[in-house]
């Protein structure tokens, strides 16, 4: 399975190939393509996956970084699982229509980093996601061709601070945003075939505990309809990112909840994209 990423090392920042001993920085080798954004938006991805082939390991030591840290266009989708709407008790039924909010790249960090719990409030949650990454530019796009513009998946940790969600009727983007709150990550696996999809089953831990069990078939509004939706009103564009919808389990969900503190461990498991793993610090 090839596996990219953005990483930095002695001091810069890379993009590569993933391999069991280390990395193989491929940026060095397309000047053209500064981010790993910028190959995906020229359609390189392939490019990447073919020049790791012939490369060896340059980076043993390295830290990961937010997958795509300049993307400019991050969408969620939420309540997007069976029993989700029900998880709010506020009455309300299941709505016609997906939930979307936007979310920045600056509010997420990489792979074995800490998620950043804030003074100002301590209600920080984790909600375990598969983000599909676009890659191929269409405005309308039907159901059944959605797969075609996908080029790559990764997963993500949709942490929110629960607290600030609440603060206005219809917006929820001041809780979705604080800096480093979240992760994306560890790397892309690229897109080949429905199955990666179809069959996907999503699992989040916290601690070791398992909190969020499901598949992806089981979504409310599957991941071709979102594209479908979403592309009804924007252009998508390579190198967009939609964050699909996290189960039920989340840590608001419990009685009393379950927040996330300092010294806790999230793993986000998908079966060919990898775990995401992320520890959980105060603010500094």
């Amino acid at each position: 399975m090839t596996r990219l990423a953005t990483y930095s090392a002695d001091g810069q920042e890379f993009y590569g190939a993933v391999t069991d001993t280390g990395m193989i920085a491929l940026s060095p080798d397309f000047p053209q393509w500064p981010t790993l954004y910028d190959a995906i938006r020229a359609g390189g991805l392939q490019d990447l996956v073919t020049a790791a082939k012939e490369k060896p390991v340059t980076h043993s030591e390295f830290t990961y970084e937010m997958v795509l840290p300049n993307a400019p266009r991050i969408l969620c989708v939420g309540v997007n699982f069976p029993d989700r709407n029900a998880e709010y008790k506020d009455g309300s039924t299941q709505p016609k229509y997906m939930s979307l909010f936007p979310r920045f790249a600056s509010g997420f960090t990489g792979h074995d980093r800490p998620l950043i719990r804030p003074p100002e409030n301590h209600t920080l949650d984790y909600e375990g996601e598969v983000a599909i990454v676009i890659g191929k530019t269409g405005r309308r796009i039907k159901a059944e061709d959605a797969y075609d513009h996908i080029c790559a998946l990764t997963l993500c940790n949709e942490g929110t601070i629960r607290d600030w969600v609440r603060h206005a009727k219809f917006n929820v983007t001041q809780g979705k945003n604080w800096d480093h709150s979240g992760s994306i990550g560890p790397w892309l696996v690229p897109f080949e075939k429905a199955e990666q999809l179809d069959e996907a089953r999503i699992q989040t831990r916290v601690n070791g505990e398992l909190r969020q069990d499901d598949y992806l078939k089981r979504m409310t509004f599957p991941i071709r309809e979102e594209i479908a939706y979403i592309s009804t009103f924007m252009t998508l564009q390579p190198g967009d990112i939609i964050v699909t919808g996290t189960p039920t389990g989340a840590g608001a969900r419990f009685d009393p909840p379950r927040y996330l503190k300092p010294g806790d461990v999230v793993e986000i498991e998908v079966d060919g994209i990898g775990i995401l793993r992320n520890g959980v610090e105060d603010e500094k």
